[in-house]
């Protein structure tokens, strides 16, 4: 009986295994299937994860300049809207400007009456210097007449030396009574009045030296007010100068009444109405420029293959279904931490080491701006760089030196 039974069941364990061993074949099989399956389907999200660097703090920038007024006064007109798109040079708002034109108007004034009281200076400069060279004129005048009383001195005495000797051989014949009493009264007179010729010579000497010495005190008054004359134009000049400055200055006050922008861009945050009175640097409104880039704040870990020119993929949280296109442009030098208001003193207190970040500035590509899709400063994105291209290239607005080096590098 038991032969029996054993043989009876022989046949349904070779089934059995036969069926164990096919499901493990299958079992492998699929699993097999299913191994290959993730791989493929997980190396690309493996590849993409050793290849590229991604971060979420990430946001989009722009210029934003704000508005505020140079000089004070009421809003008398504005000439835009919220989110009004404007360009370069168009009038914004306009300040009362009655002030202003009346500050310009008597600045003209004074610019005037010091050209005039600049030409009164040079007009009397003009006549100090006729009468300086006119007593120049009269020095030398003097000095010729003192030449030429000079030269005659020489003659007469001259003629004096003649006559005294002429005497005194007169003297010495007349005692031997060669000679008559007429003819040496005679010779005593012409001693005389030579002498006389000659005393007058001298006195014109003096009298000549005399006029000389009050010309050149004359041509040194003269030169005095001359001074003083060219002192006064330079008074004059200086304060038409001042003039004029504070005429430039109303002018430029007065153009300053004329809020223009100072660049393409969108009017945003706009505080401003008519008839309000603004302060000097006081907020207006912001002008957003339309050129746009994103900052990202990658961990330090992430930035040590990563460098200027490398294509980066931009997703925006708003477009969810976009991919932006884009180029890392440069790497800040020094962590966010560093430039706060109150930078981390790591010497001081305990020390807790914090992973820091590094913004990154992105350029996004030419062509990048799809239509109808709005971009604007703060929006959120995930910028994802690819460390391991080979495709470099600056952005054009890439400008910095060390940029270059470091794709040089």
């Amino acid at each position: 009986m038991s032969n029996e039974k054993m043989i009876e069941t022989s046949p349904l364990s070779n089934s059995e295994s036969g069926k164990e061993k096919k499901n493990t074949r299958k079992i492998l099989l699929i699993g097999g299937l299913l191994t290959i399956a993730a791989l493929a389907v997980g190396y690309p999200f493996y590849r993409h994860a050793m290849t590229h660097e991604a971060t979420d703090d990430a946001f989009v920038e722009a210029r934003v300049v704000t508005m505020s007024p140079r000089v004070a006064g009421h809003v008398s007109e504005v000439f835009v809207a919220d989110n009004q798109v404007v360009h370069k040079g168009d009038l914004l708002a306009q300040i009362d400007s009655r002030d202003f034109e009346v500050a310009l108007d008597i600045a003209s004034a004074r610019v005037e009456s010091a050209k005039a009281a600049l030409t009164e200076a040079d007009a009397l400069a003009s006549a100090a210097r006729n009468i300086l060279v006119q007593k120049g004129a009269e020095v030398s005048t003097q000095h010729a007449e003192l030449a030429e009383i000079q030269a005659s001195i020489a003659e007469v005495k001259a003629g004096y030396d003649r006559d005294e000797t002429d005497l005194v051989r007169m003297q010495t014949i007349a005692k031997a009574g060669a000679v008559s009493r007429q003819e040496f009264d005679h010779a005593r007179a012409q001693e005389a009045m030579t002498r006389a010729k000659l005393n007058s010579a001298h006195r014109q000497v003096d009298t000549q030296s005399a006029k000389i010495t009050q010309a050149r005190a004359t041509v040194k008054a003269a030169e005095d007010e001359l001074k003083q004359a060219y002192a006064q134009v330079a008074i004059r000049m200086a304060e038409l100068r001042e003039a004029e400055a504070e005429m430039q200055r109303a002018n430029l006050n007065l153009s300053y009444t004329h809020i223009t922008a100072p660049s393409d861009g969108y009017i945003t945050k706009k505080n401003i109405e008519p008839g309000a009175y603004v302060q000097v640097g006081q907020k207006l409104f912001s002008i957003v420029n339309p050129s746009i880039w994103v900052v990202a704040n990658f961990k330090e870990t992430q930035i040590s293959d990563m460098k200027p020119g490398q294509p980066v993929e931009i997703e925006v949280d708003a477009y969810p279904d976009l991919a932006f296109k884009g180029r890392v442009d440069s790497i800040q030098r020094g962590t966010g931490s560093r430039f706060t208001l109150l930078p981390p003193e790591n010497a001081t207190g305990n020390y807790i080491k914090v992973v820091q970040r590094v913004p990154v500035k992105i350029i996004l590509d030419a062509g990048e701006f799809h239509g109808g899709h709005t971009l604007v400063p703060g929006m959120s994105v995930i910028p994802s760089v690819d460390i391991a291209s080979k495709d470099i290239k600056l952005p054009s607005g890439a400008e910095t030196v060390a940029a270059r080096e470091t794709v040089a590098q």
